[in-house]
């Protein structure tokens, strides 16, 4: 018997170890499967955390859009509005020209007299309304040449002035604010 009890134990233990073996095996599954699962959420969150960082980062982009559109809409307007006046008083630079050369023209009756005093009262008041719409006219005899204001039609010398410097305006230049409407045309020393 002793025999047959060896033999039993020995099917005990071999039955222990196929049970044992298969539930190692199911268990060492059961881990990869697990392991497979918590590599798929970890993908899966990686994913979300990447759209999220892209929709982040649009949205950004976006509101700088437009923060830049509305920063753009008013500079425009404030230009419009600081502007406004500048086709007018652009139109309007030839009608002045043609009042300076009326008053230039020397009047010796007394009916001429009272027509130039009524052309320079009418001058005056349309040079007034033009300043207080910010119009000025742009310095050039005796100022130093600036390309930026002045148009050089003629060069001419004189030793007394240095060069560079604006000998004469052969037309008014005029500015609206800090905006040229038309350069002055002048004659500069060489």
């Amino acid at each position: 018997m002793s025999e047959e009890m060896k033999n039993e134990a020995q099917n005990q233990e071999a039955q222990v170890a196929e049970d044992v073996a298969p539930a190692a095996e199911e268990q060492a599954t059961e881990e990869a499967v697990e392991l497979t699962e918590e590599q798929k959420l970890q993908a899966e969150i990686d994913e979300l955390k990447a759209k999220l960082e892209e929709e982040e980062n649009r949205y950004l982009r976006l509101r700088a859009d437009f923060d830049n559109q509305r920063r753009r809409a008013v500079q425009d307007r404030q230009a419009a509005e600081k502007y406004r006046a500048q086709a007018l008083l652009t139109e309007l630079l030839p009608v002045l020209d043609n009042f300076e050369r009326a008053m230039q023209v020397d009047v010796s009756s007394e009916d001429a007299q009272a027509l130039y005093k009524g052309v320079e009262m009418v001058y005056k008041t349309l040079i007034a309304a033009t300043e207080q719409e910010g119009l000025s006219i742009i310095p050039a005899v005796g100022a130093e040449f600036d390309p930026n204001v002045h148009q050089a039609v003629m060069q001419e010398s004189d030793p007394e002035q240095a060069s560079g410097i604006v000998l004469k305006e052969l037309q008014k230049g005029y500015q609206l604010k800090d905006r040229v409407l038309r350069p002055s045309m002048v004659s500069v020393n060489e």
